[in-house]
């Protein structure tokens, strides 16, 4: 089933969050979009083959700040943490993440300090868009700092060993040069996806587990005409 090649995309109810969905879907790989505290034992069951933190407008610093389960870095599954997410995973693991005197919103000039999978095939200085009020000051212990830009010191980190990623950049805002490189390194080199799936394959798979379910009995399909019921009744 080509849904076995999962990614989960954790929501931080940033802005860009239903974008990088599409950007993964995009590169022919199937994802779901699911609340940032989602049990750790319905991810676990899903069995994803990586992990994405979305941006989000809260500071990792606040007291009631969304956090997910600590268990989650323990699973074995490649994560890549995007601006508010890079911050939690820094924030968690030991790291240190402070307010900087300017806000850095924009284009920003990206530089490559250190080789890595991630970063694989952006150039060595390139564009990327920031947009952020808290910045990662200091990595985790483990991390090596793979990017940087003129304001924030840590624009890119990794722990390979623990298969944990973090951009404080976005790529999947068209703006990033590289963004899609990014992805795709993440998806396919990172996470070893196929990249096989499609919109079509879904359907099919999804109208099988309907009828499987529903046998030789009928089904009552109540349809408003908005989106959600009409693909239902399509499925149907």
């Amino acid at each position: 089933m080509v849904t076995e090649q999962l990614v989960i995309v954790l929501d931080f109810g940033g802005q860009y969050n239903q974008l990088i969905a599409r950007r993964v879907r995009e590169k022919q790989v199937y994802c779901e979009v699911l609340p940032y505290d989602t049990d750790i034992e319905r991810i676990k069951e899903k069995a994803p083959k990586g992990i994405i933190f979305t941006g989000g407008p809260s500071s990792v610093n606040e007291e009631e700040t969304p956090k997910v389960d600590p268990k989650i870095y323990d699973l074995d599954v490649p994560i890549l943490g995007i601006c508010y997410g890079a911050q939690l995973m820094a924030s968690m693991l030991d790291g240190r993440v402070a307010k900087p005197n300017v806000r850095e919103y924009g284009k920003n000039q990206l530089h490559i300090t250190e080789k890595s999978a991630l970063m694989k095939g952006v150039g060595e200085k390139s564009t990327c868009w920031m947009s952020h009020t808290d910045y990662i000051e200091k990595p985790p212990s483990g991390f090596v700092v793979t990017a940087k830009t003129e304001d924030c010191p840590v624009a890119a980190m990794e722990n390979p060993q623990k298969k944990l990623y973090g951009v404080q950049f976005h790529p999947e805002v068209e703006h990033t040069e590289f963004g899609a490189v990014i992805l795709e390194n993440f998806l396919y080199d990172i996470c070893g996806l196929d990249g096989d799936w499609t919109m079509g394959s879904f359907a099919e798979e999804q109208i099988q587990k309907v009828k499987e379910q529903v046998g030789g009995g009928k089904v009552l399909c109540a349809l408003s005409g908005g989106v959600d019921s009409s693909v239902a009744a399509a499925l149907g």
